[in-house]
């Protein structure tokens, strides 16, 4: 399912750069053009040209506590007697001279950076025009004393007509979707302009108006698919280049960087399928949420948690008959609900939220056994048993559940040969209140058991996925353990 509302968002409020950022941006920018041009430093005639995510339109927000990167070129005539480095250098000296800038400026490879600490980053690279008499541009690079030809001005005009083609911006909101992917997960390593690069190759001039580019999601699927495809037929690390310069921008990879990102592409692509097809909009959600993290949807969670008791009086009205519907006005939560009328209160679909999280492990077709738990309740973690639990009663707060899952003949699991992941989940005005709605899979706590504090008022559940140690395989899943706390 495509959710084209909680895409856009997720891409407003936590994918795209801010505004505030922005407009903060271009006034430091300004500001350094004012520097340079004022400066003692030499070339004249200078042009200052934002290039990378800023001016191509794809910037993404930092994740916490770390500041933005933005890119620009001071595009000059050349000195008589200039070497690479010297651009350079000269260059950060005239910012080291300033009372402004001393703290700030530092040197690279192929740029001078102002680092404004958590908040942003501008790279200066300084850009040669027509040396020798040539009409080109060159950028300098320190470490070799070397002048590298460069074309930004034709690269930023190629993006803008892949964008015009994609439609709808698609282009530059999958580049930014996809750079937040890899910034969130951290699984992969792929510079912007690598992957911007790669992102562009995939949209041709016959895509405009197509079906696979109608919105957002359709173009991340349709690009995504293309990418994987290009990918798996070049095993060995390819040449990535623009079309109008020898730049090569593989080489942020080595060997094996380059197969693990080709490896991860592969797998995202999968999970983007599933989540796009899938036609239960909860659960769709849910299987984004596997591809973009917990931001996505979280809204959309956040109001399921606490509508509970709306759904369960929806139940009771709709499937139990023996409940007139006039006892359904009274006052009170799900909990009240439970304990008046038992755990025929709890509906079916309360264990479809868009907040779990999504196995990311593969499964076989057919469960190989049925998996069952079993609960007890204790005073302590560890301490005696003061009673079994069964699924949807009431307990109070403040006590322990250990949960042990169960082959259907009684018997505990072997735990040599299986390990059980437990997706915890909470629903409720106060785990909400608390940020712990949870979902998300946790791991045994010895001897393949689970113990878990009841903590907040409300209806939550739990289940144990088996996973089978040898090949990290799901063989089997249990129902959902209603537990009701009051």
């Amino acid at each position: 399912m495509k959710n084209l509302r909680v895409f856009k968002k997720f891409l407003t409020d936590t994918v795209n750069l801010n505004p505030t950022r922005l407009e903060s941006l271009e006034k430091t920018s300004t500001s350094l053009s004012s520097f340079v041009e004022n400066s003692d430093w030499e070339p004249s005639n200078l042009e200052w040209y934002p290039q990378g995510s800023w001016a191509h339109e794809t910037i993404i927000k930092p994740l916490p506590n770390k500041g933005f990167d933005a890119d620009v070129l001071a595009i000059v005539d050349p000195v008589d007697g200039w070497t690479a480095s010297d651009y350079i250098n000269n260059l950060y000296s005239a910012f080291r001279d300033s009372d402004i800038y001393r703290d700030k400026a530092h040197r690279y490879s192929h740029c001078v950076t102002l680092d404004y600490a958590a908040e942003k980053r501008i790279d200066i690279a300084p850009c040669i025009r027509n040396r020798w008499g040539f009409e080109r541009l060159e950028v300098c690079n320190r470490d070799t004393d070397e002048f590298e030809e460069s074309q930004p001005k034709y690269f930023t005009e190629w993006l803008k007509e892949k964008n015009t083609l994609s439609g709808n911006n698609s282009f530059r909101k999958v580049t930014r979707l996809v750079k937040y992917l890899r910034d969130i997960k951290t699984t992969f390593t792929c510079s912007s302009v690598c992957l911007t690069t790669l992102l562009a190759h995939q949209i041709q001039a016959n895509d405009k108006g197509s079906a696979d580019f109608a919105d957002t999601p359709s173009a991340l699927r349709t690009m995504f698919e293309r990418l994987d495809t290009w990918l798996q037929i070049r095993p060995v690390k390819p040449q990535v280049s623009s079309p109008f310069s020898n730049e090569d921008f593989s080489v942020c990879w080595t060997d094996d960087q380059y197969s693990n990102f080709r490896d991860k592409v592969s797998k995202y692509r999968v999970w983007i399928d599933d989540a796009f097809q899938e036609t239960d909009r909860n659960k769709s959600i849910s299987k984004w949420r596997r591809v973009f993290g917990d931001d996505f949807g979280k809204n959309e969670g956040e109001q399921q948690a606490k509508s509970v008791t709306a759904k369960a009086v929806d139940h009771l009205r709709e499937n139990v008959r023996a409940v007139p519907a006039t006892e359904l006005g009274f006052v009170g939560d799900v909990v009240d609900l439970v304990k008046q009328y038992g755990s025929r209160a709890i509906p079916s679909t309360l264990s479809n939220l868009p907040y779990l999280s999504q196995p990311t492990w593969r499964s076989v077709g057919n469960q190989l056994f049925s998996v069952h738990l079993i609960a007890t309740l204790h005073r302590s973690r560890g301490g005696a048993t003061v009673c079994t639990v069964s699924s949807g009663d009431v307990v109070p707060k403040k006590l322990e559940l250990k949960f042990t899952a169960r082959l259907a003949t009684g018997m505990p699991l072997n735990t040599q040969d299986y390990r059980v992941e437990w997706r915890v989940t909470n629903t409720g005005e106060e785990a909400l209140a608390k940020g712990q709605l949870r979902g998300s899979f946790i791991g045994s706590n010895s001897g393949g058991d689970r113990w878990e504090s009841l903590e907040y008022r409300g209806v939550h559940f739990v289940e144990a996925f088996v996973i089978r140690k040898r090949d990290g395989i799901q063989v089997s899943r249990s129902d959902p353990f209603y537990v009701v706390i009051e």
